[in-house]
């Protein structure tokens, strides 16, 4: 090889290294260009080897500067030669069977590489003191030589073409011949960039073109060195060979893709194994280069200044019209580069740029035009970073204009909005072609070495996979075609995320819908994805019930989500009720059916919610669980939290219906509703279920926090006689002196229940309790609305059908109760749930009693129950909703027997103050008065007494004190001799109740002579009243 350039430097620098080494003599100096030539030494008349003969090159190189460019020559050989032992000594350490050749190539390459060294700080060193001189020489020398190699050695079993460039890198990066040509070349890049970088780099890319793809390490090594040159250089180098053999460009395009096809993927692959290789380093500067490219092909030509190392591919416009295609093609051969592209490429697509793209390609051929979208489309599926932004940029430009877009995105043109619409239905299109053809086990792959094959990855789908509730939010929108091609979209994820991705889907719908008409996508997108993934509904409301337990969801989105649940249960019972089997048929209502059967089966994880704190989620867990059917099996466990729940929420409704709370926009009356309904249903499901709603309910009425809902009063600090520190001041009298006073003055009786209840000792009397100041018309609607739902839990039976309570759609509207008329507008009541009432009653009233005390003692005996007998008045005084459930349990004979113990206390307290009163009139003790009454009528109509004295309460506001002591004495004789035992009633199967024959305990005539008495006495007031009291 011979080179050019200006001899007097180089005479110069040669002539100061011969200075500073041994002068040769003109005789020496002959005799060594003729050993070089000749290849024998001259004085002993051998030949040479070739480490002396490579010695006599650098000394000739030193001294004599004519002679550089036959030793430049003679040089390349020498590195050939220890290129190729160091292959040999490589395959002969991979070959076990041939250690003495390993032994003898490892001497060859140790011979020579001494000299390798020499000639490499030869190289050097000239490079340094000038490199204008030698720089251009020894790059251009170097980069051939490495190609030279590089295509010569590279079929060999060390160096395979299959290897990645990093291993070929590694692998030619361990010779020390190529690595000091490197070195050399580096440095002469390093030196030639100040002031001739277009040279050496010409030089590197016209070796890649001629010696590609072997040669393409060491450009990926010099691009890591200098990225901003290279990068650029080979990009460029890229482009033209692209526009040259690859872009079809009007009459050449069928030729050039037959004739240069083959030609045409190594140069493309070439810069794509460059820039694979840089990208581990400099991954923002090809980021940058490319986007630069893409800027610069779409501005005009004018704008653009070359700039040096790009060769101004700028100012043709077939390379610029060509640049999109180039980057295309690069962007499909390589996924990294597409996948650093991608994500910043959409910030640039601006209207503006949008246009230069519309008016650059405007011209194009449809099918070119057709195949660059296609190749787009096959980007955008496999990419793997970025995709939902391209999808936001895609349907957000394809949006029809009559659409407003949320954000500050202008409108686009009218055709760059259909070329957007164009392009995101093809990629829907080859979404759905890939989801659905990707290869399980068809034949094509039935010869495979294992059993099964890895469905294709999508890229696109594996990246949006994240942004489900994205997704959900966008469709869920409703916008002109943006919704269906995101529910189109959301279908394909969902049938490749498989079961996963469809339930994170369809849950994310149901939580995510605000109304019927958003709701209705949910079922559109269940109604394609049931055919392919089974049970996807209960794994959707499975998800949903997780959710609620890790409390991911705020308290608008959770009541949202009950709302929609209950909305779709719903459907399913007005199909049923509109058309039968035609309703059942269609994909909404088969959604709703399995929706109800998943809520069913998930109702014990759903009560929590009825007693949530925020009152909007609590009603729609009420209405959710109102319109649900219960299991056929479900544990009592579950049974009993569920009737806890719904019986706290009812009286949650109910407070929160007279405070006149308004809960998204409805009334606390359907809420109220909403819980009479499922307290209905539970009630008819079991008699488990039966009995706790009705505990409940009676416990929940007499709770103290409720009392005031049903014009009860409140319990006072110091009810139970344990005065509250915060009445008084404390007066540091001891207990123990005031108990040993009064126990030598006071005889007390022998009862547990010795408590004084006139107030405490030392601080004077209790102050009396007033009842709180409650609207009359809310505490009737309360108490109306109570005993509605208790009578109709008592009516259905609890025989394990929920059809009877499954009417109730208001709090009180079906009800049309007073409080005196109760039972003779209801349908009979169930004894049995009666009898839980009763017992319920007692159990609250006199906790300490037992359900044996049936037999009522002679009326003496009541001096030993007196702090029973008050409690007992008390209770009734406080809770005025007592007698109306005494009315229920009268209802259902003979339930009225297990309440023996309470109504024998308060008669007895009765007796005790008509007795005591010296009042003219029973009308100046309003309450007792009330009471006499209530609990004379109640006794009757439970059968508890004969009819002739039930009806004595109708006289009593017409008597003095001591008159209706005499006639509740002749009560309290009656009951007595005739004690209350439900043996004594007889259940008739025509009418469907018990009912008892009074003709068999004896004659009543006897219990019945005060009632004449006080009749004939007042009988200017009473005398229309006499023919009530004839047996």
């Amino acid at each position: 090889m011979s080179a050019v350039f200006e001899g007097n430097a180089v005479s110069a620098v040669q002539s100061s290294h011969c200075q500073s080494h041994n002068n040769y003599s003109p005789q020496e100096l002959a005799l060594e260009i003729k050993a070089f030539i000749s290849g024998v030494d001259q004085t002993k008349g051998r030949k040479l080897s070739v480490r002396n003969h490579a010695r006599c090159a650098v000394r000739l190189l030193r001294t004599v500067p004519a002679c550089r460019g036959a030793v430049l020559e003679h040089l390349r050989g020498v590195y050939d030669e220890y290129v190729a032992a160091f292959f040999q000594h490589l395959e002969a350490e991979s070959d076990s069977g041939s250690s003495s050749t390993a032994g003898g190539t490892n001497s060859n390459v140790s011979n020579l590489e001494d000299v390798i060294k020499e000639i490499h700080a030869v190289l050097l060193e000239f490079i340094k003191l000038n490199p204008k001189a030698w720089a251009p020489l020894v790059s251009s020398w170097a980069v051939d030589l490495l190609g030279q190699l590089s295509s010569k050695h590279a079929g060999r079993r060390a160096a395979p073409q299959s290897s990645s460039l990093n291993e070929l890198l590694q692998l030619w990066m361990s010779c020390a011949a190529t690595r000091s040509l490197m070195e050399c070349y580096s440095q002469c890049l390093a030196a030639m960039l100040a002031w001739c970088p277009d040279a050496c780099v010409d030089a590197l890319l016209d070796t890649s073109v001629q010696h590609s793809p072997h040669f393409d390490w060491v450009v990926a090594h010099i691009g890591s060195a200098f990225p901003g040159t290279i990068i650029s250089r080979v990009l460029a180098c890229g482009l033209k060979d692209f526009y040259t053999h690859g872009y079809p460009s009007g009459e050449k395009a069928t030729q050039q893709q037959v004739m240069d096809k083959s030609s045409r993927v190594p140069k493309i692959g070439s810069v794509v194994g460059i820039l694979g290789h840089l990208a581990s380093r400099h991954s923002d500067s090809i980021k940058r280069e490319l986007l630069r490219m893409f800027q610069d092909s779409l501005s005009p030509p004018s704008q653009n200044a070359p700039s040096s190392g790009t060769a101004g591919w700028e100012n043709s416009p077939h390379l610029r019209r060509a640049t999109v295609p180039f980057l295309l093609q690069l962007a499909a051969l390589s996924p990294n580069l597409l996948g650093a592209v991608s994500a910043e490429l959409v910030e640039f697509l601006r209207p503006p740029v949008l246009l230069l793209l519309q008016a650059q390609f405007q011209g194009l051929p449809r099918e070119e035009l057709e195949n660059m979208l296609g190749l787009a489309v096959h980007l955008i599926s496999q990419s793997p970073a970025g995709g939902s932004r391209v999808l936001r940029f895609l349907a957000d430009t394809a949006t029809p204009a009559s659409v407003i877009i949320s954000g500050p995105t202008p409108s686009p043109h009218d055709g760059v909005r259909e070329a957007c619409d164009r392009l995101l239905q093809m990629l829907l299109l080859h979404l759905h072609k890939l989801v659905y053809n990707r290869p399980e086990s068809e034949e094509p792959y039935s010869h495979a070495t294992s059993s099964t094959v890895m469905p294709r990855v999508i890229p696109f789908l594996e990246e949006l996979q994240a942004h489900v509730g994205e997704l959900c939010a966008e469709t869920l929108r409703l916008e002109r075609k943006r919704h269906l091609w995101m529910h189109q979209l959301l279908c394909l994820l969902s049938v490749y995320g498989g079961p996963s991705i469809a339930t994170e889907a369809l849950c994310q719908m149901l939580t995510q819908a605000r109304n019927p008409e958003e709701l209705a996508l949910a079922s559109q997108l269940h109604s394609p994805l049931s055919t392919s993934i089974p049970g996807l509904l209960p794994a959707a409301v499975a998800r949903c019930v997780a959710q609620i337990h890790t409390q991911n969801l705020n308290s608008r989105e959770l009541a949202q989500l009950l709302n929609n649940l209950a909305t779709a249960v719903q459907s399913q019972e007005e199909d049923s009720k509109s058309g039968g089997a035609t309703a059942g048929s269609s994909p909404h209502s088969s959604m709703a059916a399995q929706v109800g059967a998943a809520v069913s089966s998930h109702l014990h994880d759903f009560c929590p919610l009825l007693i949530h704190g925020d009152t909007m989620v609590s009603r729609a867990a009420s209405r959710l669980l109102s319109c649900s059917q219960l299991p056929r099996a479900c544990s009592p466990a579950h049974l009993l939290l569920i009737s806890r729940a719904a019986v706290a929420h009812f009286f949650i409704a109910l407070r929160q219906r007279g405070e006149g709370l308004k809960i998204g926009g409805q009334g606390c009356g359907e809420a109220v509703g909403y819980s009479m309904r499922l307290l209905s249903r539970l009630a008819g499901y079991s008699s488990l279920t039966l009995k706790a709603v009705l505990q409940q309910l009676v416990e929940g009425a007499l709770h103290k926090g409720n009392r005031d809902l049903f014009g009860g009063i409140k319990e006072s600090p110091s009810e139970d006689g344990v005065p509250s520190p915060t009445l008084g001041r404390d007066l540091g009298v001891s207990l123990l002196d005031i108990n040993c006073k009064f126990g030598t003055t006071v005889n007390f009786s022998g009862s547990v229940w010795s408590v004084f209840h006139a107030g405490v000792i030392g601080k004077g009397l209790k102050p009396p309790q007033m009842p709180l100041q409650s609207d009359p018309d809310k505490v009737a609607q309360n108490m109306q609305t109570l005993l509605a739902v208790t009578v109709q839990c008592c009516s259905s039976g609890g025989g394990g059908s929920c059809s009877n309570g499954s009417g109730t759609n208001s709090g009180n509207g079906r009800y049309n109760l007073a409080g005196d008329s109760i039972s003779d507008e209801l349908a009979p009541i169930n004894a049995e749930a009666a009898k839980v009432i009763a017992v319920a009653l007692v159990e609250n009233v006199c906790p300490d009693v037992t359900n044996g005390e049936l037999s009522w003692p002679p009326e003496e005996h009541a001096k030993t129950t007196v702090e029973r007998d008050i409690h007992v008045r008390r209770c009734f005084e406080s809770n005025p909703v007592l007698f109306h459930l005494l009315r229920v349990v009268a209802a259902g004979r003979p339930a009225l027997c297990y309440c023996s113990v309470v109504l024998r206390g308060l008669l007895a307290t009765l007796l005790a103050h008509w007795e005591a009163s010296r009042e003219p009139s029973v009308l100046d003790s309003p309450w007792h008065l009330q009471a006499s009454c209530l609990l004379v009528s109640c006794m009757g109509e439970g059968q508890l007494l004969p009819p002739v004295l039930s009806n004595i309460h109708e006289v009593f506001p017409h008597l003095t004190p001591f008159e209706v002591r005499l006639l509740l004495l002749g009560v309290w004789e009656y009951m007595r001799g005739n004690s209350p035992m439900p043996q004594k009633f007889t259940f008739s199967a025509d009418k469907g109740v018990f009912f008892r024959d009074f003709s068999r305990d004896g004659d009543v005539a006897r219990y019945i002579a005060p009632i004449h008495s006080v009749l004939h006495k007042n009988i200017d007031r009473l005398g229309h009243l006499c023919w009530r009291f004839q047996i």
